[in-house]
């Protein structure tokens, strides 16, 4: 059986300047709108981090020197506060000037157990953001301080020298001296001022110029990883959430699912069995008037139970099939194979067989793909593929439609979107699984899942 290899997990950004840069892109870079953005970035560093480490500092060390006097604490909260405001705005600033957009991270009201300026103060002290983004006010600054000296001399001295030629003649006319002085005092050393000298001192500049880019971009991505890891979410609340929203998901799911049979059984066993209790009343009082014309009604009332059996079959299979519970997911997506109106080919690479709940998600994941397929996609066959990985299960469904699937609820012109493929994304997101779908026009269309394995 072939496998395709899928990735086990969403895709990552590429990093911004780990390839190497063409000579094009050396030219181009003093005068690209990332440098100049990078350069103001650096340049307001300096004025904003000076205010936030004195401010941070000063409320700080006055909060908790009057501890004791429980003026303190509300000084403290109100320079953790004010700490996550300039959180904000930093995360702000890297969005705009670098192009590095960071997640906000939880607020403070997420982590509040009451009402009340108690119960706020309470969560502020308790959130991580805010301890944090009171250490990004104090170790930004030094680097802040780094950063404005170095892209303050390289510029500055980039510029410079790159247009000495045009500025040498203030040195003769104003400062009675030749040009530039390197060593020596005031009237002895080696001066720029021939045209070779100065011509050299032209292309130091340019070189300045076109290197000076890059250090700027080296030392921002410091400031990458500081915002990201000290203004960011952490890991931790990230997955808190993931799990909060996941729950919400299954919640949902399941009462959709509820809803569905609760409606499956009102419109059609409940009914048909109301029907068969009128007839077989009908049938008691005819019993001894027209003998014949009950025994007529009693065999239509044997036929309204035999269907009445299959429907509640078809009912308990939608909820658990009895295949898959005996005998595993080999022969329950043969089974529902059997059902899809195009042949399809189930290849179930199996030695052991994962957690009830992830074989359910697999049936029932296959089972809406193959639905899909029948109704929508004008497929002439299809193949099944479940396999394992390490510790991954892995699904792969494959049709020769029309392709041109999509994640959309609706409007998809194959069946995978049309019916619903993001809720089946979100299903399988609810047990840390991944949806990867592939379906160019014209076909073909390709869905393959990963799912936890959890034995």
């Amino acid at each position: 059986m072939g496998t395709t290899a899928t990735a086990s997990g969403p895709p990552q950004p590429r990093q911004a300047g780990l390839r190497p840069p063409g000579v094009a892109e050396i030219l181009r870079a003093p005068f690209s709108g990332r440098t100049w953005g990078e350069l103001l970035y650096v340049l307001s560093s300096f004025p904003i981090s000076l205010a936030a480490f004195v401010f941070t500092l000063t409320t700080g060390s006055v909060g908790i020197g009057l501890l004791i006097t429980f003026v303190g604490l509300p000084i403290l909260a109100a320079g953790l506060s004010c700490c996550r405001a300039f959180g904000r705005m930093e995360r702000a600033r890297a969005r705009l000037l670098l192009g590095h957009d960071v997640a906000e991270p939880e607020p403070v009201r997420a982590l509040q157990r009451g009402t009340g300026v108690l119960a706020w103060t309470g969560a502020l002290f308790r959130s991580g953001v805010s301890w944090r983004s009171a250490l990004y006010s104090l170790l930004h600054f030094p680097w802040a301080v780094f950063q404005f000296v170095l892209a303050t001399v390289l510029w500055v001295d980039a510029l410079g020298l790159l247009l000495y030629p045009a500025w040498q003649w203030v040195f003769p006319e104003y400062l009675d001296q030749p040009g530039i002085q390197l060593g020596g005092d005031g009237h002895t050393g080696f001066f720029v001022d021939s045209p070779p000298e100065i011509a050299v001192a032209s292309a130091v500049g340019l070189v300045l110029l076109l290197v000076s880019p890059w250090v700027l971009r080296g030392t921002t991505q410091v400031d990458r990883l500081m915002v990201t890891g000290l203004l960011g979410p952490s890991k931790l609340a990230t997955r808190v959430w993931e799990l909060e929203s996941d729950r919400g998901v299954v919640v949902d799911t399941a009462a959709a699912d509820l809803r569905r049979i609760e409606r499956d059984l009102h419109d059609g066993a409940q009914a048909r069995l109301v029907a068969l209790a009128m007839g077989l009343g009908l049938a008691k009082e005819k019993l001894l008037e027209d003998p014949e014309a009950a025994a007529a009604m009693v065999d239509e009332a044997h036929g309204e139970v035999k269907l009445a059996l299959q429907e509640l079959r078809d009912l308990a299979r939608g909820i658990h099939p009895a295949i898959l519970t005996d005998r595993g997911l080999g022969p329950a997506l043969s089974a529902i194979a059997t059902r899809c109106t195009v042949p399809v080919r189930v290849t179930v690479d199996l030695h052991q067989r994962p957690a009830q709940a992830i074989e359910g998600i697999t049936y029932f994941t296959v089972s809406e793909l193959l639905q899909n397929i029948s109704k929508h996609a004008h497929a002439t066959h299809a193949t099944v593929d479940v396999w394992r990985s390490d510790n991954r299960l892995m699904l792969q469904v494959t049709d020769n439609g029309q392709g041109g699937a999509t994640t959309s609820l609706h409007n998809s012109p194959s069946g995978t979107g049309g019916t619903g493929l993001a809720g089946l994304a979100d299903r399988l997101h609810s047990v840390d699984g991944l949806l990867v779908l592939d379906s160019p026009h014209n076909g073909p269309t390709t869905v393959t899942a990963e799912l936890p394995w959890r034995d």
